[in-house]
Formats: C-alpha cells, sequence, structure tokens
C-alpha cells in the first residue's frame, strides 16, 4: 500500500494543523524523535490513554518526516459512515475487526517492508494512565516482519477536555529495540509473548524516567 504525492501532502498539511492546536495553542512537548530513523520499515508501539493519541502521535513523527505517511489500523466502527470512511482513509488508517483480522495483519506485514506503522500493543485505551499488558499478535507481527521499533510514551493526553488552551503533554520517543536473541527463537506463541514483553517493558521504563507511570492495568 503506497500513497500518492497529493495524499502525502494532505496529511502533512492536516497534521500541521493539529499541531497548531497541540503543540501552540497547548503545551504538547515532543521529545527523542531523533531516535525515529528517516526512512525504512519503522514501527511506533505506543501506550494508548487517550483518543487524542490517534492525531497527535503522527503530528509528532510526521512533523520530523514531511510528506511521510504514519499508516495505523483502526477499529472498524469509525468507516461505517462514508465521511468518517474518507477522512481516516485519507489519513492512512485503515479498519481492523475486533476479533482475529486476517487481511489486516496482512495489510500490517506489507507496510511494515518499508513503510512507518504506529500501533497501541494493548489494543485498547486505559484513560486512567495504567499500562496495560501487550497483546500477542504485535509479538507475532514483529517478528514476521523485523522492522526498526521504537517504544512510544503517551502522557497527560488523558486529562485533555476539547476545546482547551494551555494544557500540558508529551510523547517521549525510546532508543530502538533489539529483539536479534528472541528472533533465533522459534516461531511460536511463546516467543511472540516474550516480544511483545519486551516492548511493553521499554514503555514502563520511560514512563518510569518521565515520573509518569501508573502501574499496571
Amino acid at each position: 500500500m503506497k500513497a500518492h504525492l497529493l495524499q502525502r501532502c494532505w496529511v502533512t498539511f492536516s497534521i500541521y494543523v493539529v499541531g497548531f492546536y497541540a503543540s501552540l495553542l497547548n503545551r504538547f512537548v515532543i521529545r527523542g524523535s531523533e531516535n525515529i530513523p528517516a526512512c525504512g520499515p519503522v514501527l511506533i508501539a505506543s501506550n494508548h490513554i487517550s483518543a487524542y493519541d490517534t492525531i497527535f502521535l503522527p503530528w509528532a513523527v510526521i512533523s520530523h518526516n514531511h510528506l511521510q505517511m504514519l499508516w495505523a489500523p483502526a477499529k472498524e466502527e469509525l468507516f461505517t459512515r462514508t465521511f468518517q470512511r474518507l477522512v481516516y482513509t485519507s489519513w492512512g488508517a485503515f479498519p481492523v475487526k475486533r476479533k482475529r483480522d486476517v487481511r489486516a495483519v496482512h495489510t500490517l506485514n506489507d507496510l511494515l517492508r518499508d513503510q512507518k506503522v504506529m500501533l497501541f500493543p494493548e489494543g485498547t485505551r486505559h484513560k486512567d494512565g495504567r499500562l496495560g499488558s501487550g497483546n500477542r499478535g504485535v509479538g507475532k507481527i514483529i517478528y514476521d516482519t523485523r522492522p526498526v521499533v521504537i517504544p512510544t510514551a503517551l502522557i497527560g493526553l488523558n486529562e485533555w477536555k476539547f476545546p482547551g488552551v494551555g494544557l500540558q503533554g508529551r510523547v517521549v520517543f525510546g532508543t530502538p529495540l533489539n529483539f536479534n536473541d528472541l528472533y533465533q527463537l522459534e516461531d511460536c506463541k511463546e516467543t511472540h509473548l516474550l516480544i511483545v514483553e519486551r516492548v511493553m517493558q521499554a514503555i514502563a521504563d520511560i514512563l518510569q524516567a518521565e515520573g509518569a507511570y501508573c502501574g499496571e492495568a
């Protein structure tokens, strides 16, 4: 799946509109963006605490990678109405069924050959800021595609109310994770769990370093 130039221009324009609200009218701070490779397959793996995550995380990534896409799976309910479907699709989102969705997994695997993708390994929001367990399927995707995985922590967005001014929040991108030892193991459930547990531990470590760790969900 590729994006044509017009779509990439539209996405860059859109995220700057979001960025004006997030970082100028409010105080959304971006840290660690230098850890994100300029090209190649990249998986941004983040905690999920607010509906704002899905628009502010692309701002944090694409503002340092102009005219690129940050693809994202989204629950299929968001695509039932024509206007919403057109908007979300234009931004690089694609629908995923709540139960195992083979087609969506194939799409993710295809994108992670050379594109940037964001995922929330928990699979659901935790509005209290606590960190949930990672989904084994994310470990499987990483094992199969072997992208650069950037553990990412979103902080404070669960306290935001729209519209607001002067609200505080931040995103912190960690250093790329190394799974070489786990890639040597058998392609099985246990290995996939070990991979996603490493991802979640890295996110927890960032939250702790930022003084924002709230415990496990």
